[in-house]
């Protein structure tokens, strides 16, 4: 007989893991585990109270009943003080006092949950005994690092949802601004085009110098509003991944940007990749702008290639231009950061490359020796 009610025993421990741990919802998780309990022991409720600035309330009950919100006061501090790890206490004013039920007599099992509040197991009967207390200690320390988790888990969800409505929102006002930015910027370029064209004579070279001055600003700051509204969009709209050759990709790149004559271009054997074209497109063509815009050898060199890893494709754009001190290997990838104040670099450019790595779940890092030139590394996942 001893040997079949420890069988019973050890088959209810294992029901009660079971039951722990299959739901990261409070209410759910409390629900698969203390029903089984009030089931497997024959008990009549349960009940948790937390801690709740000075008060102490009620988080959670079998059978449903009234929300307790009771004032922390000197007698339940004590009470309560008094259970390290459980204790069976007879039903009194003090526990009716906060039950979120009416129980008149019968038995109270009180466990502390270690920072989750305090569980209420109740029976009519006198049918709890230390021997209950022994065998449901490991599991409910279990239950109590579940409901943490518990917690833990909804507070996450609520930060990724108001993360999420702070980035649309952000995504809105940056559309919108931009909107209302390029407006005015289309209107001050037409009306210096027609000041050129209908009054060349009056405002003489010096006029039409400064003009077009004005007319460089205004590119400069379409081409700014542009990098802006690309840097906030990426990760906002499900990336769809096919193949795409990069070699006729790299191919495209160089027919639509201006590469100067003193600046040679190697392309060697690239790979078939999965992913998306425009992305891979703003990666790449971003990476070979900026070793255009910043080399200033007479002959300028700038190589593309990669090497196979097990899991990712590993790529170089290797050029021999001014290279880049150490100190500012991390400042260069954020947003609006230049190293020198170019004309034809908006400070956008490397950050949205790293945006984009990111996206595709790799990482970018570079060498580089001042006055000898800089090699962007960076992977994408097969």
């Amino acid at each position: 007989m001893k040997i079949e009610n420890h069988v019973l025993n050890i088959l209810q421990l294992y029901e009660y893991a079971m039951a722990i741990g299959k739901s990261l919802d409070y209410k759910e998780s409390c629900n698969l585990f203390l029903k089984l309990v009030l089931k497997r022991k024959n008990l009549n409720a349960a009940w948790i109270l937390e801690h709740d600035k000075s008060a102490i309330r009620s988080t959670y009950a079998i059978p449903f009943g009234i929300e307790v919100k009771s004032s922390y006061n000197d007698p339940l501090r004590e009470m309560l003080q008094d259970i390290e790890e459980s204790k069976i206490i007879k039903t009194n004013s003090l526990i009716s006092s906060i039950s979120p039920f009416k129980v008149e007599g019968g038995y109270n099992a009180i466990f502390n949950l270690k920072g989750q509040g305090f569980l209420f197991l109740y029976s009519k009967k006198d049918n709890l005994s230390q021997k209950d207390l022994s065998q449901l200690q490991p599991v409910i320390d279990k239950f109590s690092m579940n409901l943490k988790a518990c917690k833990a888990f909804k507070q996450q969800q609520v930060l990724l949802h108001d993360l999420e409505v702070q980035n649309q929102e952000l995504s809105e006002y940056a559309h919108m601004v931009s909107h209302d930015l390029k407006s005015p910027l289309r209107s001050i370029d037409t009306l210096t085009t027609w000041l050129k064209d209908d009054y060349s004579d009056e405002i003489g070279e010096a006029g039409k110098k400064q003009i077009n001055t004005i007319r460089e600003s205004v590119e400069k700051m379409d081409t700014l509003i542009n990098g802006i509204l690309e840097y906030s969009t990426i990760g906002k709209n499900k990336i769809e991944a096919y193949p795409v050759d990069i070699n006729l990709l790299l191919n495209d790149i160089l027919k639509i940007i201006e590469v100067p004559n003193h600046i040679t271009i190697e392309v060697r054997k690239l790979p078939i990749i999965n992913g998306d074209k425009y992305r891979l497109q703003q990666l790449f063509q971003n990476l070979i702008g900026n070793a255009i815009t910043y080399n200033d050898k007479p002959k300028g060199m700038i190589v593309v290639g990669y090497k196979e890893e097990d899991e990712s494709y590993e790529f170089y754009i290797k050029d021999n231009g001014k290279g880049i001190d150490e100190m500012y290997y991390d400042k260069i990838f954020k947003a609006f950061e230049k190293l020198e104040n170019n004309a034809n670099s908006t400070g956008i450019g490397l950050s949205i490359v790293k945006k984009i790595v990111d996206l595709y779940g790799g990482k970018i890092w570079l060498e580089s020796q001042v006055n000898e030139g800089t090699t962007f590394f960076f992977t994408i996942k097969k």
